[in-house]
């Protein structure tokens, strides 16, 4: 019972199904570029993150300096699985991701990502 749980929690927030469904389109995005669509704090974001990796629905890898997100290819529990399975159907016209959707194509990773 506590995999549903950690899955049904991590996507209990809106920010968080945001993330999902940004994945979704662009594939892989860092916490800068995240941060810059949903206009939230750097930690804010991260934390939003660690929760999706908790929950097995996000993973993250190693690029430079950079740590790309990416939807997980294999959720470890079938609830996470089943879920973003179903949620690459649900919420495509949903007018605050109509709003991500429209902003995703504008980010550029190197005028945001800067050391």
């Amino acid at each position: 019972m506590q995999d549903l749980i950690r899955v049904m929690k991590a996507l209990a927030d809106p920010n968080r199904v945001k993330i999902v469904k940004m994945l979704e389109k662009k594939k892989k995005m860092c916490v800068c570029e995240i941060r810059a669509v949903l206009d939230l704090a750097q930690p804010t974001v991260s934390k939003h993150l660690k929760v999706l990796e908790d929950a097995g629905l996000i993973v993250g890898s190693k690029e430079k300096l950079w740590v790309n997100y990416r939807l997980n290819p294999a959720p470890p529990s079938p609830y996470g699985a089943t879920m973003l399975k179903e949620l690459g159907n649900w919420l495509n016209h949903d007018p605050q991701l109509a709003e991500v959707y429209k902003i995703l194509p504008s980010i550029d990773r190197k005028n945001l990502c800067q050391l």
